[in-house]
């Protein structure tokens, strides 16, 4: 007898209403109890052009849950003696750079790396996401790399580069492809035949879904022009997921003692107590552990969630950009549990500034409810969160709480952060007119205008970029369009702090990208 409310199936239809029209794409979901399916449903079209219904059997990208596979393929090495994750990574990857403080591969597979995301980079040096690249590409960028976001294990900052550099290292010590090494030690003897590595969009294969986003006038095909690899490169069905999260569960492939690895939060050197494992992103919500991952990619939204200790599971895949797959698992999982919805905490709108630092946020009333919107994305907030509001989006250890003098109190990664509010029309003390580069990176940069608005040119071997840029705060601009390639829509995706020789460039996945003065 499940535990689930008489009206499960009809809430989370509900849930999906918005992708069951005759000209929509969907998604395919389903939640299990025990190891038992208590609810599956599939939602729109695979293909619009061809009026292809999703079902149980759609090849769908899952993006970024593809880390999680790459992390246990790394634990499965490790227990062969392979290798360790204490190693640091040039013993396996030369071309990595070596910058201030040594970097292990337990760094890259916990997100606290502090090395930049080589997609952003690819994208904030002027090469379109959407421009056809390779795996040498990828590995050109991060052999550039000049600086660390952070000192390794002192925080966390999602980087996909942690499991590209990951996925090359797999390769290299088995002497085959990700796919053939995925295929033979997972895949193959879970029975997961419609789970493999797709690396480039596009390519021709049955039942693989087309993958939308919305436009202005109605539902566009999305395809990136990179190589994809153990970073978010895999391809699966409703059917393939729901074995491999029962299969953690109950292990067949891998041991419990190796998703426990990758369930455990990481602990950042001042003792706090992080959101991400070892390929895995892990939290208590509702007060219950819940570990999982999502993913995103061009024109799809996925995610796995596991309630540990009640034995509960959700899995959503879609093939468009526009179901909130993070949010969506949450919501089943509060219908399935009974949960009400917390009072929201009383954040007012407006743009927030971190003291002391560049980063900003803007807290948006929607529809009565306060939403976060940063350089990383928008979306709602968990009010339920120990210490807080935290945004409900699978990465991020940011937890804000409102101050009777309307600044916001923040605590990032543990460590405590002070918010205050920006005035809108900002006048910068300068125009940040000039020539400026950065050499490592091969970047040149031309800004011209005024102290209110300009125009940022960017190029470099790469590509070229340009945009408009705007007044933040007297030291601060945002950068107003490039990013667009991963998370459109937002009003800035990166700030510009000035600095005695130049500026440096913050980004959601980037910081301290340094410029000097030509």
């Amino acid at each position: 007898m499940t535990k689930a409310p008489a009206d499960f199936a009809t809430r989370i239809d509900a849930l999906f209403q918005d992708f069951t029209g005759p000209d929509s794409p969907g998604a395919v979901v389903a939640v299990t109890e025990k190891g038992r399916e208590i609810f599956a449903n599939t939602y729109g079209l695979a293909n619009i052009n061809d009026s292809v219904p999703m079902d149980r059997k759609t090849i769908i990208r899952i993006g970024s849950q593809t880390k999680q596979f790459t992390v246990l393929l790394i634990l499965m090495l490790e227990a062969e003696g392979k290798l360790s994750l204490s190693d640091e990574v040039q013993e396996h990857l030369p071309y990595v750079p070596r910058l201030e403080q040594p970097v292990t591969l337990a760094h890259l597979a916990s997100n606290t790396s502090g090395f930049r995301d080589h997609l952003e980079a690819m994208i904030f040096a002027g090469l379109s996401i959407f421009t056809p690249s390779d795996r040498q590409t990828g590995r050109d960028v991060i052999a550039r790399q000049d600086a660390l976001n952070f000192k390794p294990g002192s925080a966390m900052t999602y980087c996909n580069a942690g499991f590209f550099m990951l996925s090359e290292i797999i390769e290299q010590i088995e002497g085959a492809t990700f796919n053939e090494v995925l295929r033979k030690r997972i895949t193959g003897p879970l029975g997961m035949d419609d789970t493999s590595l797709l690396i480039r969009d596009g390519a021709a294969m049955k039942r693989l879904a087309a993958h939308y986003t919305r436009r202005t006038d109605g539902w566009a095909n999305l395809n990136w022009g990179l190589d994809l690899g153990g970073e978010g490169g895999m391809i699966s069905t409703l059917d393939d997921m729901i074995v491999w999260q029962q299969n953690m569960f109950d292990p067949k492939v891998g041991t419990s003692e190796m998703y426990e690895r990758m369930a455990t939060p990481c602990i950042f050197d001042n003792g706090a107590t992080g959101f991400y494992g070892l390929g895995l992103v892990t939290d208590v919500y509702r007060g219950r552990r819940a570990v999982g991952h999502g993913g995103t990619v061009a024109g799809g939204k996925s995610e796995s969630t596991r309630f540990v200790d009640d034995g509960f599971g959700v899995v959503i895949i879609a093939n468009n950009d526009q179901v909130a797959s993070f949010a969506l698992g949450r919501r089943i999982a509060d219908i399935y549990f009974g949960d009400e919805f917390p009072a929201p905490i009383a954040l007012a709108p407006g743009r927030y500034r971190q003291e002391g630092g560049p980063d900003v946020f803007e807290i948006v009333a929607k529809d009565g409810m306060p939403t976060f919107l940063n350089a990383g994305g928008v979306g709602g907030f968990d009010f339920g969160h120990q210490g807080g509001a935290k945004p409900e989006r699978a990465i991020t250890d940011l937890v804000l709480s409102p101050r009777a003098d309307g600044k916001v109190d923040g605590t990032f990664c543990g460590t405590p952060r002070l918010y205050a509010p920006l005035q809108a029309n900002a006048t910068a003390a300068r125009p940040l007119v000039g020539r400026y580069v950065n050499p490592a990176q091969g970047i040149e940069v031309e800004v011209t205008g005024d102290t209110q608005k300009g125009e940022f040119r960017l190029r470099s071997g790469l590509g070229a970029m340009a945009a408009p840029i705007v007044a933040a705060d007297a030291d601060l601009w945002f950068l107003l369009q490039p990013g667009t390639d991963m998370r459109p829509g937002l009003p800035w995706n990166a700030t510009l702090s000035v600095t005695a020789e130049g500026f440096e460039m913050n980004s959601d996945r980037i910081k301290k990208l340094a410029f000097k003065r030509a």
